[in-house]
Order: C-alpha cells, then structure tokens, then sequence
C-alpha cells in the first residue's frame, strides 16, 4: 500500500490507479502502440487502454511473453482489441522494421506511449554500437517515434482527433552525469555509472519530448509530447541492481513502493485523460504536473540532443 495519498490539482494521487484515472473515458476509435508491453506498467498500460476500447499494438521484444499478456487481456475483456508485434529497441534494424511493418498494415495511430527501457546494467554496448542504456531508453524510442511521426499527423488530420506522445522518463534523471548528457563519452567505459548512465537516459527522454513539443507547435500540428515519473514500483527493472535483491523488493514494496496498478496510472492519465489536451512539453509524477531539474529544462541541451541523436540513428 502506497503511503502518500494527498490528491494534486487533478483530483488523483500517488495512489490512484489506471482504471481510476480513466474511468469513464471511451477511447474507442482510438489505436495506440505500447512498447515494452509484455512485463510491468506497459503491460498494466495495455490491459487499461484495451479496457477503454483502444486498439492496443504491444511493441514486444519477447513474442512468447507479449502473446501471453495478450491472451490474458482478451480472456479479461473479451473485447479487447489488442496485436502483439516484435520490437527490440537496442537494435535500430527492428526499429525501422517495425514501422515499416506498421505502416504497411494500414493502421491509424492516435497514442505513442515510450514505455520500454532497462535500468542499470553493467556497461554493454547496443547491436549498433552504442551504450546499451542510452541506446534502448533513448535512441530507439527517438527513432522510432521519427518512423511514425508522420503516420500520427495523417491520423490526426483524418480523425479530428489530438494525437498523444508519452514518453516515460524517471525521478532518476535527477541523478544524470553532471553535464547532463555526455556526448563525447556515450560509450567510454573507464567513466561509465550505471546509475549515472541511467540518469543520463531518462533526462534523454524528458530533453526529447519537449524538443518533440517545439517542433510539433511549429508544423502546427494537434499532437502533444510530455514525459512523466511512473513511480517506483516493484517491477523486474531492478534485476541488474544487487542492491534490490528480489526479498528486499518485496518487503519494502508492500509500505513504499507502487504497484503496478498505480505505477501504470500517469502514462494512461496523459493517454486518455481530457484533463490535458492541448498540454505538452510538460513533466508528470502522480498523475499531476510535476517539477523537473534545470538540465532537464533546458531548450539548448534539448536541441543539442536532438541533432546528436539524428546523426547516430542515420
């Protein structure tokens, strides 16, 4: 049980959970596409917006454990419109052929949740070469969301409909290398923090959204890109941290950390919540706006990660 239950000006908390900031939304009409949706908040993220009537893709690296969420979803909610399609983020070649994959099928696209990521991991390097945080947290949902971006203004424009970017980030970015992001050592390893490298991807996805933002307002497009904190759950992103052993987890998860229920809750509330159209470029902890660090504010840094970023998914 979640200790901190105060209601923000949105009505929710830290408590609240998916279905209970989406109640009463009808989302049908709707396709979204959820990465990392086989484990944790994205499968959470799945069954809620399913529930809703959306048209749920869930972006999977493991096939056998996406097609399990999927067959618990439907036999939940036997209405459930949801497809399972394979995705590994590390790896720009699945990247392009998702979205290659996905536009071919003709579907429309009206929600982008970035949910995937890994957390900690000893120093590795991607399929292409590049520090595997910042590669799969970053560098592919950067690309992929460039992939769809036009998909997503056609739907837009067709449905009438405001198109929503959500990119989940962490408290963690608060605690990125001290310059933020380091473009000249991505891959050293003599300088390599796991937690530092870690911090340095999820500011990577707040600097993205709201660089996404400023781009979006100029082609004055109905889209809109914020990031958020989900929380700390008890979720298998801590199996690289030897600290959280799965006991410990387990015991201090039932007083201070989130379930999967709640963690899930910020990512649908910016999903489907009519509370926040036509907000973006925004930051998001427990359902309500949330402050972020002056790095993470940072326009300049912000544009500067863009065009680094193009350069390397070229």
């Amino acid at each position: 049980m979640w200790l901190f239950k105060r209601k923000g000006p949105s009505g929710f908390s830290s408590s609240s959970t998916a279905e209970e900031v989406t109640n009463g939304i009808d989302g049908s009409g709707l396709t979204a596409i959820v990465t990392g949706a086989s484990s944790g908040i994205g499968s959470e993220t799945s069954r809620v917006l399913a529930l809703r009537g959306v048209h749920v893709i869930m972006a999977v690296r493991n096939m056998t454990a996406g097609k399990d969420v999927r067959e618990a979803i439907v036999k939940e909610i036997p209405a459930a419109k949801v497809d399972t399609m394979e995705l590994d983020l590390s790896s720009f070649a699945s990247v392009r052929k998702f979205a290659s994959d996905f536009k071919s099928s003709g579907r429309p696209l009206n929600l982008l949740i970035n949910n995937a990521g890994i957390m900690a991991t000893p120093f590795m390097l991607s399929k292409d070469n590049i520090e595997l945080q910042f590669a799969t947290n970053h560098l592919g949902h950067f690309l992929l969301t460039n992939l769809l971006l036009e998909k997503m203004k056609e739907t837009t424009r067709k449905t009438k409909r405001e198109g929503r970017i959500v990119n989940v980030s962490s408290e963690a970015h608060r605690f990125a290398y001290s310059e933020g992001i380091r473009f000249d050592k991505i891959n050293d390893p003599k300088s390599y923090s796991s937690f530092g490298a870690y911090g340095q991807s999820k500011l990577a996805n707040i600097l993205h959204a709201n660089e996404l933002t400023r781009c979006l307002k100029e082609d004055g497009v109905e889209i809109t890109s914020n990031s958020l904190h989900p929380g700390m759950i008890t979720t298998n992103l801590f199996r690289h941290m030897t600290l959280f052993n799965g006991s410990l987890v387990s015991s201090l998860g039932k007083l201070l950390l989130k379930n999967v229920q709640q963690g899930a809750s910020t990512t649908c509330y910016l999903a489907l919540n009519p509370q926040v159209k036509g907000v973006s470029g925004e930051y998001f902890s427990d359902n309500n706006l949330a402050t972020t660090t002056a790095l993470a504010k940072n326009m300049d840094l912000a544009k500067r990660l863009w065009d680094f970023s193009m350069d390397l998914v070229k």
